[in-house]
């Protein structure tokens, strides 16, 4: 039974993320991921607000935590994306916009992180 949560919650989280990151990247197209940037930062913010719910606020059954934060996040976040999109922007000569993705994802998410957690914790 956990294998179809997790197998649920990834594949809602990745479409989620194929809908926001496109929905992002045709209103805003630049030459930024910008797409996967808001991907990364919601995601932190929601697995720090959920999993602070679920493991601190609330005594839910432990399979919620394998639905949202194992599956959906897993398949919402684009980790793996957002290092493809720096090394080709670096390789492509566009150091900085690179660079600007690595902190800003790194620094931007763990704000989000910190914010959801707070956040759950009212």
């Amino acid at each position: 039974m956990r294998y179809l949560f997790v197998l649920i919650g990834g594949g809602t989280g990745a479409l989620a993320r194929y809908v926001a990151a496109t929905a992002i990247m045709t209103r805003f197209g630049c030459g930024f991921p910008l797409g996967t940037l808001v991907i990364n930062v919601t995601g932190s913010f929601l697995i720090g607000f959920l999993m602070t719910l679920l493991t601190e606020r609330f005594q839910l059954d432990p399979n919620y935590r394998l639905l949202l934060g194992v599956g959906f996040l897993g398949g919402y976040t684009t980790f793996s994306s957002f290092e493809w999109e720096t090394y080709t922007a670096v390789r492509a000569g566009a150091f900085w916009t690179g660079m600007l993705n690595v902190v800003a994802s790194v620094m931007l998410g763990y704000v989000a992180v910190s914010l959801g957690s707070m956040l759950a914790r009212r």
